[in-house]
């Protein structure tokens, strides 16, 4: 059969794919260090400080909470804070500065933590980081595209920059993140440091910051339990950094946004098998990483080098439980391949069900099978589709039954598709869609992965730059109690034109393409994402130990509180039930070792 050639838009794009090896690199596309905020365009701009005492002002405040960058804040001052963790834990804390005046070359600096009997911790396992703000807008009618006049923005702190000294405006707030990396071989017990801030070289205040190591000892993320599966996108990165795409250079610019996803417990590696799945729905088109190549006498040759690199690259970081490969059924149905002969893309659509999707897919799904089983990622690879019809899940998986059934499948679902297919690998059920929990117990025991998902569409829980920080944390909650094995979020690092300054995007709210920052800068959002992930794997050690204890009351309590955030709703008291489901495992950590 033969297909007719069509003119693709993007020549230029496309016909990069086949000779990235020729392409010049380019300028980073836009400055990542020096630049500057956008204004505030809220009335808090307005604010009148006039009764702000002069000074560098500064307190502890809670990290549940985004606080506006030009508003006076309104608390009462808190000198000290005490956080409590496991041994191998990342805590975190908050403080806010704020000042009348600007205030220059300011630092904050933590001491030594000093515990107990001469016990020691190092400054080097605490970082303080100025929060950066971007501009935000809000969830409105959730997905669909958007002007950015149409809804109201704002300016919400969300980057941890890596700056070691920032210069403060005048009437403005600027938060500073506080993470601290507990040592795996802590001694348990009360530490103590000080936090120090100053100003040209002054001290300003300091405060001091407390953290309590628990007995209990948490494993390293690469044997964390809880399925992550953010999806990554490396055409963002040589974007952003103005990289040869897939070059050395463009890998090594991808090593520091990929290891914080690692340290995170990520499970999966997302790659792709043709063009774009998504149809460019993101500010970048994902590049392909294998390459079809039509020969002369019909035969197919497919060029896995990228992807074999790709792949390898994500294991070395300690990404190697999945592969979830994107996608047999495309957002537009359409495919490409090289034509050898006439050295030509040749751009076909191919709908599931038809016999032209037959024609192209057969040869390489027996191929990919092939190239699978030589590199041994054959078991831990999977075919994926996201959000498709179901009668285009059922024409592409009944091809893979037919000439490939040795392949897993894995696929985000927001039509109970699992329900027809319920030996598929890896699926994903979306937040606030319907699906029975005798189905997640079923698929448990059986060893198969169930996540659910966020996206445009659901309020809360989510990872917008505008969402409640505590959010990110309640996922890892809602996984445990809705009996979930873990999360999945469309992008960890699909970058908008420029993410420093504006998480806003044409056809979402604000933030929902990613949850880092170019240079491998961290987020409040991604902080507490990893939170609730330790949360979880916290839970699942405390609850086996309180069943072999046989503690049958505190694992009853623990039920319990667990069961309060089992709901993808946001209630009035959805942060402070979890704020008492983690006190509750904190209390529980120390009766387990006791």
């Amino acid at each position: 059969m033969s297909f007719k050639n069509k003119t693709l838009a993007s020549a230029l794009l496309v016909g990069a794919l086949w000779s990235v090896q020729t392409a010049k690199a380019q300028t980073p596309a836009f400055e990542m260090v020096n630049f500057q905020e956008m204004a505030d365009p809220t009335k808090d701009a307005l604010s009148d400080w006039s009764t702000v005492k002069k000074g560098l002002h500064s307190s502890f405040v809670t990290i549940d909470k985004r606080y506006p960058k030009s508003l006076v804040p309104d608390l009462e001052k808190k000198s000290s804070d005490a956080i409590v963790g496991w041994r191998g834990e990342r805590v975190s804390s908050q403080v806010l500065l704020w000042t009348k005046e600007a205030a220059p070359d300011v630092k904050v600096t933590i001491s030594d933590f000093k515990g107990t009997k001469g016990a020691k911790m190092s400054s080097n396992v605490a970082s303080a980081r100025f929060v950066r703000y971007v501009m935000t807008d809000e969830f409105a009618a959730g997905c669909g595209y958007r002007k950015k006049e149409d809804f109201a923005s704002s300016l919400s702190p969300d980057m941890l920059d890596d700056l070691t000294a920032f210069d403060l405006e005048a009437s403005k707030a600027r938060p500073v993140w506080l993470t601290v990396k507990i040592p795996s071989d802590a001694t348990p017990g009360e530490y103590q440091a000080n936090v120090r801030i100053e100003s040209k070289g002054k001290i300003t205040d300091q405060l001091t910051l407390k953290v309590t190591v628990l007995e209990n000892i948490l494993p390293k993320p690469s044997e964390w339990v809880f399925h992550l599966d953010q999806w990554q996108h490396p055409s963002a990165v040589a974007r952003v950094h103005g990289l040869e795409m897939w070059s050395d250079a463009h890998f090594e610019a991808m090593k520091p946004v990929m290891k914080m996803l690692a340290d995170a417990g990520q499970k999966v590696i997302t790659a792709t098998m043709n063009k774009d799945p998504w149809n460019v729905q993101t500010y970048d088109p994902y590049a392909d990483m294998i390459v079809w190549n039509k020969n002369a006498d019909g035969t197919w040759a497919y060029d896995y080098k990228v992807f074999d690199r790709w792949v390898q690259f994500m294991m070395d970081l300690g990404i190697k439980k999945m592969i979830n490969i994107y996608s047999i059924v495309p957002w537009n149905n359409e495919i490409h391949y090289r034509d050898v002969a006439k050295n030509e893309v040749v751009n076909v659509v191919a709908k599931p069900g038809t016999p032209a999707f037959e024609e192209l897919w057969t040869p390489f799904l027996k191929d990919l099978v092939k190239h699978l089983d030589s590199k041994g990622w054959l078991g831990i690879t999977n075919i994926a589709m996201d959000e498709r019809t179901k009668e285009e899940v059922d024409g592409a998986l009944s091809l893979l039954k037919k000439v490939a059934p040795i392949l897993g499948v894995s696929y985000a679902d927001n039509q109970k598709t699992y329900q027809r297919y319920p030996d598929s690998k890896d699926i994903s059920i979306a937040a606030n869609h319907p699906f029975s929990h005798e189905d997640l117990l079923d698929r448990k025991k059986r060893g198969l992965i169930t996540t659910f998902y966020v996206y445009c569409g659901n309020n809360f829980p989510n990872q917008f730059t505008f969402s409640d920080p505590a959010e990110s944390a309640y996922m890892g909650w809602y996984a445990e109690a809705a009996d979930f094995d873990g999360l999945l979020h469309w992008a960890f690092n699909s970058w908008v034109e420029n993410p420093i300054l504006d998480s806003r995007f044409r056809t979402w709210p604000a933030g929902d393409t990613y949850i880092v920052y170019p240079n491998g800068r961290s987020s409040i959002r991604y902080e507490r994402t990893l939170e609730g992930v330790q949360d979880y794997e916290k839970v699942q050690i405390v609850k086996k130990a309180l069943k072999e204890k046989g503690l049958t009351e505190d694992l009853k309590r623990f039920e319990a509180a667990i069961q309060k955030l089992n709901s993808a709703e946001r209630t009035k008291v959805w942060n402070s039930n979890l704020n008492e489901a983690k006190a509750l495992l904190n209390e529980l950590s120390i009766k387990i070792t006791n």
